[in-house]
């Protein structure tokens, strides 16, 4: 006997106990005097009774020996993704060439013997009947298929399941294999085995693909954007092709590429310059070559929008000083960004301090999370640890881990003795605080990449974090930082914190190597140190016209600013196909009880709990499609209260 829902020991052991408790518990008392054969029998059938319900529970199946071969089931299932499409098999389509196979020789051998059942194999498994398969799907879940025939002929007797397909499982669970592979896990569940009939040529078509294009941060001067471009080409072996770019259809940079090797990675950089008040739509294109019987894949695009609402960064100063003066003058003067300060004068006769503040705040730090959160980064300019309670300090943290908030900490003051080391606010910031020898970031050097005494040197990173790159590019960003002048001190901070990155590094007196700056994310923000002192000498000991000191202060607060969340944000996935269900997530974060809804006739409201998610699953319309009522092309999302706007 066999169970369609096999047993594990420890369950059977589990059961029967239970059955020999309820049993026990029954007969321990009985309401009326029973003899002692009374009793087994009537314990006795119980136990049979309650036993055989558990049994059927799991439903025990008798497989039988066939009396011919035509009893058992050979389901097929066929491929037909768009890929199936590409005529590389004998001439034929691949769907016409598992049609044929269908129709003549591995048809009429199966249904000789087995009884057959067609399916197709797409997004989801369906029946399907031989000449009727057509190759329209956008994948091919091969693994879901394999469980759902699994689930559809438990308890009958499969001989096995054969699958002809092109390539791997590209369904959404991300199939690592292909079609052998998702056999395997079939066969190693147990269930029947799996016979892969590859169809098409061997050595697959010659194709050039676009696998993705992503921007980074945008840096100043307002603002330049780097596009990261990835392709590959495979069957042209090393020879050229062109690569270029497109903003809104103009073409605005265009490339000779030499792969490597044949079917190796290619990874472009192109640095553009969004328009500053609409979106822009970038396009990476790779032109048609003659030969090539796939060009769909040679295009993606990425949209690039507009900067939003201006930034709040609040700057809690712990004495009047240049630095701090230069540096927020920096930021007063970058229109993306709104600067409130606080800055710590002295002592009254009370001896409690006293501050000049440019906020809506009197007590020096915000007293409550509400009037934190509403800013998007925090900076803490030579203020000592015992200035912040321990509260304060937490709050600080979550600001960077929950409201995705940025911090910087920076001033020889805040890192002096212990520091932050033992606060909340210690695995927030990107460098170990209780190893400060500077063995660790010197591994990481050669004798001819040792900085100067107190001058800052860029790391490999460094050249091309948005936070660094003062210059058009790399080699430009290193000699114009190479020529400022050097820092009057420095800190001196231990190695970086497993996933966080040194952008520049200088040396101490003592010869040890020391990080300047260091960035990590933390949460859902991110978080930077500068442990400089007198970085206001980049201003007043170059000439006027460098902006190098402009530029890194005001990058510095943008990118720790960034994905600092609003009150209400909407994420949409990067790059939907048409056709998709696409998720639409909505993140509320300040006001309770908020409602969301597309505007149009399909209005749906969906109710958001304040530091809540909500998700609704909508169709992504068809770039064909004009009617107007495609549910969520083109129309705005309100954000309301409950009840009305």
């Amino acid at each position: 006997m066999h169970f369609a829902y096999p047993l594990p020991w420890w369950l059977v052991v589990i059961l029967a106990a239970a059955v020999a408790a309820v049993v026990h518990a029954e007969y321990r008392r009985p309401l009326s005097r029973l003899t002692g054969v009374q009793r087994g029998v009537l314990i006795s059938l119980r136990v049979l009774t309650l036993a055989a319900l558990v049994l059927f529970l799991f439903r025990p199946i008798v497989i039988r020996p066939p009396a011919g071969s035509r009893e058992a089931i050979v389901p097929v299932l066929v491929d037909v993704s768009r890929s199936m499409r590409l005529a590389d098999a004998d001439g034929q389509t691949r769907v016409a060439r598992a049609n044929m196979l269908l129709k003549n020789e591995l048809g009429l051998a199966l249904s000789s013997r087995f009884t057959t059942e067609i399916f197709s194999v797409g997004e989801r498994l369906a029946p399907a009947k031989i000449g009727d398969l057509a190759a329209d799907a956008r994948r091919s879940d091969l693994t879901g298929a394999l469980a759902a025939v699994r689930e559809r002929f438990r308890g009958q007797r499969v001989a096995g399941i054969v699958v002809l397909s092109d390539g791997g499982d590209t369904g959404r669970a991300g199939g690592s294999g292909g079609a052998g592979g998702a056999g395997g896990a079939a066969g190693d569940a147990g269930g029947p085995p799996v016979f892969a009939v590859g169809i098409g040529s061997p050595d697959g078509p010659r194709d050039r693909e676009v696998l993705g294009i992503t921007t980074s941060d945008p840096r100043l001067d307002h603002s330049s954007v780097d596009l990261h471009v990835t392709a590959v080409s495979t069957g042209f072996g090393r020879t050229p092709f062109a690569l270029r770019v497109l903003g809104n259809g103009q073409v605005l940079d265009a490339r000779r590429v030499v792969p490597p090797a044949d079917g190796s990675p290619i990874d472009e950089v192109f640095t553009v310059s969004p328009d500053p008040l609409n979106s822009t739509v970038y396009t990476a294109e790779i032109p048609r070559d003659e030969s090539e019987p796939v060009v769909e894949n040679n295009v993606r695009h990425v949209l690039v929008s507009p900067a939003g609402r201006k930034r709040r960064v609040l700057v809690v100063e712990g004495a009047p000083g240049f630095e701090h003066s230069f540096m927020t003058r920096a930021w007063a003067s970058d229109s993306g960004l709104e600067i409130d300060s606080v800055t710590r004068k002295g002592k009254n006769a009370d001896g409690q301090d006293t501050f000049f503040v440019q906020a809506a705040l009197t007590s020096g730090f915000p007293a409550k999370r509400e009037q934190l959160y509403v800013y998007d980064a925090l900076v803490i300019a030579n203020v000592e640890s015992d200035f912040f309670s321990r509260a304060q300090l937490a709050m600080a943290a979550d600001f960077v881990a929950e409201r995705g908030g940025g911090l910087l900490v920076l001033g020889g003051r805040s890192f002096a003795r212990r520091g932050l080391s033992a606060t909340p606010l210690e695995e927030v910031l990107p460098v170990e605080l209780n190893d400060r020898r500077g063995g660790i970031v010197r591994t990481a050097l050669g004798e001819g990449d040792m900085p100067a005494h107190n001058k800052l040197t860029l790391t490999t990173e460094g050249e091309t974090h948005p936070i660094m790159r003062i210059g058009g590019s790399p080699d430009e960003t290193r000699r114009m930082w190479a020529a400022l002048p050097a820092l009057a001190a420095s800190a001196t901070l231990g190695g970086p914190r497993p996933g966080a990155t040194v952008l520049a590094l200088t040396t101490a007196p003592g010869g040890g190597v020391f990080p300047v700056v260091a960035v990590q994310r933390y949460g859902q923000g991110r978080s930077m140190v500068f442990a400089g002192e007198a970085a206001w000498r980049w201003k007043m000991m170059v000439a006027s016209s460098d902006r190098s000191y402009e530029f890194f202060w005001r990058q510095a607060a943008r990118w720790l600013s960034s994905p600092a969340p609003d009150p209400v944000t909407i994420a949409v996935p990067d790059a939907p196909e048409p056709g998709d269900a696409i998720s639409i997530d909505v993140d509320g974060r300040r006001n309770p009880d908020d409602k969301v809804a597309p505007r149009g006739p399909r209005e749906r409201p969906l109710y958001v709990r304040a530091g809540a998610r909500a998700a609704g699953a909508v169709p992504h319309p068809r770039r064909s499609a004009s009617r107007d009522d495609a549910p969520w092309r083109g129309r705005s999302v309100d954000v309301c209260r409950r009840g009305g706007p």
